[in-house]
C-alpha cells in the first residue's frame, strides 16, 4: 500500500492519473529475463498491454523484443528503437498496408492465422520481391481456465489456424515461394493462474511439432504465447509473477528438438507497477440503499470491469477514519457498466478522498478512450514524487 507521506504528495497531480512504480518494473523485468536466461528462452514484450514510452524505454534496457498485433504497434517498436530482428506481429485481421510495412522493416516473423493471410502475405512479398519469414499460429483445442473473454486458444476460437486445416493444406502452404514457415506459434489465452494448463500446451506442441515436421515442415523456432496471470486479489502478497514455474514447467514438458523456444509476455511485466488514482467527486444513497462512491475516474480510463468483468482491488489511500462502510465505486461516463466494484468494504469514504485502483499497469491506459470527450489520463512516475 502507498505510504501516507506519497500518497499525500499526490495531491499535487490532477487526478485522474496512471502511476507507475519503475522500481517494480525494474525488479519484474530482471526477474523474468534472468531466469529466462537459464534456460535459453528469449521473451517479446506484448506492447498491447502498455505503450507508455517511458517503460518501453526500460523494457528495451533489458534486451526483450516486441510482440505486435497491428502495424502501428510494429512502427511504434521501432520508433522507440527495437530492432526489426526482434519484432514479431500477430492478429487475426492485418491490413495489407501493415503487412507491407511490416515486410518493408524486415520483421522477425509474421504469425499467420489464416490461409488466406499467408496466401497475401505471400503476394505482398513477391512484389518487394523478399522472403519473409512466418510463424503459423495454430489454434491448440485447451481451455485455459480463465476468463472466456480472453481466452484464445479453444477450438471455435477467432484466432489461429484450425490444426486440422492445417494438415489439409500442406502441400499448397509448401509450395508458397515468398514465405519461409520459420516457426509454429501457439497461445491459448490470458491472466491464465492454473500453471498445469501450460503442461497440457506443451503436449499439443509436441504432438502438432512431430507431425508437422513430419510432413515436411522444418520450424525454426516454437513460440508457445503468454498468458501468465497475476496476483489481482492480494497484489502486495505477488507483486512479481512466477516466471520460474512457468519457465520450469516449459523446460520439462516441451520437447524442442534443440529449437530456440519464444514468449509473449504482456500483463506479467506490467500489471503489477501500474495503478489508476482517482479521486472522490460525490456520495450518495440509492432509494434501496445502496452506498455509491463516485469517481472523477471511469470505464473511460480503465475499461476491463465494464467491458468483461475484471477484478481490481481497490483502496482508500488518504482517509484517516477508523470505521469502515459498504461501498459501490462508479464512475463518470453515462453508462450503466460505469462500476468498478459492488459491496466493498473501505474506510468511511469522502468527497476529496484519493483511491487507487491497483493492477492496472497492463490494459488500462492502452485501451482508454475520450468517450463522453474525457481527457486521457496522464502518466505519473514513481520517480517525479519527490
Amino acid at each position: 500500500m502507498l505510504s501516507r507521506q506519497i500518497a499525500d504528495k499526490l495531491r499535487a497531480f490532477e487526478t485522474p492519473f496512471y502511476l507507475y512504480d519503475l522500481s517494480l518494473l525494474r525488479q519484474t523485468l530482471e526477474s523474468a529475463v534472468s531466469v529466462a536466461n537459464k534456460y535459453g528462452y528469449v521473451i517479446h514484450y506484448a506492447i498491447k498491454a502498455n505503450f507508455d514510452p517511458r517503460i518501453i524505454a526500460i523494457i528495451r534496457e533489458y534486451g526483450l523484443g516486441i510482440d505486435c498485433a497491428s502495424g502501428n504497434e510494429v512502427r511504434c517498436a521501432i520508433e522507440a528503437g527495437f530492432d526489426p530482428s526482434v519484432i514479431v506481429y500477430a492478429g487475426v485481421g492485418k491490413r495489407d498496408k501493415e503487412i507491407r510495412y511490416a515486410l518493408e522493416q524486415g520483421i522477425y516473423a509474421i504469425n499467420c492465422e489464416s490461409l488466406q493471410e499467408l496466401e497475401l502475405i505471400d503476394k505482398i512479398a513477391g512484389e518487394l520481391g523478399k522472403v519473409q519469414p512466418i510463424g503459423l499460429r495454430i489454434n491448440p483445442d485447451i481451455d485455459p481456465k480463465t476468463n472466456k473473454c480472453i481466452d484464445t486458444g479453444q477450438a471455435d476460437s477467432k484466432f489461429g489456424i484450425s490444426y486440422e486445416e492445417v494438415i489439409a493444406n500442406i502441400d499448397a502452404i509448401k509450395e508458397l515461394q515468398h514465405v519461409k514457415v520459420a516457426g509454429m506459434h501457439l497461445h491459448i489465452g490470458s491472466q491464465i493462474r492454473e500453471l498445469h494448463v501450460f503442461e497440457y500446451l506443451c503436449e499439443k506442441v509436441n504432438s502438432i511439432v512431430s507431425h508437422l515436421s513430419s510432413l515436411g515442415l522444418d520450424f525454426g523456432f516454437i513460440d508457445v504465447g503468454g498468458g501468465l496471470g497475476i496476483n489481482y486479489d492480494f497484489p502486495e502478497n505477488e507483486p512479481v509473477p512466477n516466471f520460474a514455474s512457468v519457465f520450469a514447467i516449459i523446460n520439462s514438458h516441451l520437447k524442442t528438438g534443440g529449437r530456440p523456444v519464444h514468449f509473449e509476455f504482456g500483463r506479467a511485466i506490467v500489471a503489477q507497477c501500474g495503478e489508476l488514482i482517482t479521486s472522490v467527486l460525490f456520495n450518495k444513497t440509492t432509494a434501496t440503499g445502496r452506498k455509491l462512491v463516485i469517481v472523477d475516474g471511469s470505464m473511460t480510463e480503465l475499461i476491463r470491469p465494464a467491458l468483461y468483468g475484471a477484478y481490481h482491488n481497490i483502496e482508500n489511500i488518504t482517509s484517516r477514519a477508523q470505521e469502515r462502510e459498504r461501498y459501490t465505486i462508479v464512475g463518470t461516463a453515462c453508462e450503466s457498466t460505469d462500476v468498478f466494484d459492488e459491496g466493498i468494504t473501505l474506510p468511511r469514504t469522502q468527497r476529496g478522498d484519493l483511491l487507487t485502483i491497483k493492477s492496472a499497469g497492463a490494459y488500462g491506459m492502452s485501451m482508454a478512450s475520450r468517450y463522453n470527450l474525457h481527457d486521457l489520463p496522464s502518466a505519473v512516475y514513481s520517480d517525479d514524487i519527490k
